[in-house]
């Protein structure tokens, strides 16, 4: 009938095309078969459903937005992931809050200020504890007295990043210096009392260390941006035997003149005893900030030579306590001047490559100075009394003069002053307990420390 109707030429064309049809057809279905069992059944997994998807794909593809939408969002999740990791831009204010309000009572401004409860008999109840634990003896050897080193810096960080870097450094250099001495040491990131704030910061963490460590002979204060620069150095003990203050000074600028610079609080030495608290207590009134330090800081002026107009500072108050108080302190302070427990300003003075020529390390006039310090300077603080870049130079070459000392006790030293890579300064030897270091730091006798024994 089709033949008779179509013709035979025209069935064989249409029956050629049915077979290649289903061919075609057989291929395209066992290529879904075979995707399907390769990359899964897709979002939806029903044929019905892929159908719907596949027409959905065909309907955007005109829709020339849609592409670009996605894109952006993609980019723009990148881009806050990226910021979310980046330490550079976060804003360390959304983690560092202070809080507001809280429990912190308010103090009478008409009761007199005081660092904590009268006592009177702190040489009695210490005395009768060091009895009572010999394990914790407040010599550790003959003539070598217990001695924690304080310092701390800001519970903030740096105004400026490269503080917090300076700050880094000076810790390394003291942890240093009291690892060799056997000093301990305590840095302190607190605000113990709100009211003590700036200068005044660390009068009650003093006295909170006294009272907390009776078995501590001498508390040595130090400012952060001070540097030991003579790691040999060991306090001359014997010399403080009969003091309970040691502080860098003269005697004529602060007995006669009532010079305001007539000393720097610093670095100095503390004895653990009832005078020390008593000489706390008479000092502390001045700190609390508000009128109380505004009023005291114009009493300072007045009576101090040279001292210009601000608030009352914890080296002002000392200065005046000791010119109008003698007889009542002064018996027991040592104003020391021959760069014992300080050492010049270094900002002032730049002569590290003179020192190394031509002094040495150790006792004398002809020494290195034991602390550098960089009054002035603020690493930590947006503006400094100096330049920034004659502050930061003259306190790295600093760091790397005591670091050196270090160093050098391992075969290193620093290339210069100013730089930060080190060099070899000595060669291995297949014999190194017999190699000596300059300075004799490694193992020196004045580290002897008699450990507490157990029971």
């Amino acid at each position: 009938m089709l033949e008779r109707c179509l013709g035979s030429r025209r069935l064989r064309q249409m029956q050629r095309a049915c077979r290649r049809g289903s061919l075609t057809f057989l291929c395209l279905f066992l290529t879904v078969v075979v995707l399907r069992g390769t990359i899964g059944a897709g979002k939806f997994g029903t044929p019905e459903q892929d159908l719907n998807e596949i027409r959905q794909q065909f309907y955007s593809r005109g829709r020339r937005v849609e592409p670009h939408r996605v894109l952006e969002e993609v980019q723009s999740t990148e881009t806050n992931n990226n910021n979310d990791n980046n330490y550079a831009t976060f804003d360390i204010s959304k983690i560092l809050k202070d809080e507001e309000g809280g429990d912190d009572e308010k103090r009478d401004p008409n009761i007199p200020y005081t660092l904590g409860p009268k006592i009177s008999d702190w040489d009695e109840q210490r005395s009768e504890w060091l009895k009572n634990n010999p394990d914790y003896p407040n010599f550790i050897r003959p003539n070598k007295p217990r001695v924690l080193l304080v310092t701390g810096s800001s519970p903030k960080p740096c105004e400026n990043p490269v503080g917090d870097h300076y700050l880094l450094k000076s810790i390394k250099n003291k942890i240093d210096y009291c690892r060799l001495h056997g000093i301990e040491i305590f840095y302190n990131m607190a605000l113990l009392d709100a009211e003590m704030a700036g200068f005044w910061a660390k009068l009650p963490l003093i006295r909170k260390l006294l009272l907390s460590h009776p078995e501590v002979e001498f508390l040595w204060w130090m400012d952060s941006d001070a540097m030991f620069t003579d790691m040999a150095f060991e306090v001359p003990w014997d010399r403080y035997k009969d003091h309970n203050f040691v502080m860098h000074g003269w005697n004529e600028m602060i007995y006669d003149e009532k010079n305001w610079i007539g000393l720097n609080t610093g670095s100095f030495l503390l004895r653990n005893c009832q005078w020390s608290l008593d000489i706390l207590d008479a000092w502390a009134p001045m700190g609390p900030k508000g009128k109380i330090r505004d009023e005291a800081g114009k009493v300072l002026t007045r009576e101090l030579k040279n001292r210009p107009v601000f608030e009352a500072d914890d080296q002002s108050a000392m200065v005046y306590l000791l010119a109008t108080g003698k007889e009542q302190w002064g018996g027991k302070v040592y104003l020391e001047n021959h760069y014992y427990l300080h050492g010049y300003w270094g900002i002032l003075v730049d002569r590290y490559e003179e020192m190394i020529e031509n002094y040495h390390p150790g006792f004398g006039d002809h020494r290195w100075p034991l602390v550098t310090h960089f009054v002035g300077c603020k690493p930590c603080g947006k503006f400094g009394d100096y330049p920034v870049e004659r502050c930061l130079k003259q306190m790295d070459r600093a760091y790397n003069f005591g670091d050196n000392q270090i160093l050098q006790m391992y075969g290193f030293t620093h290339k210069s002053l100013a730089s930060r890579r080190v060099k070899r300064v000595r060669n291995e030897s297949s014999n190194p307990l017999d190699v000596k270091d300059e300075l004799g730091l490694l193992h020196p006798a004045f580290k002897a420390i008699k450990l507490p024994t157990s029971s």
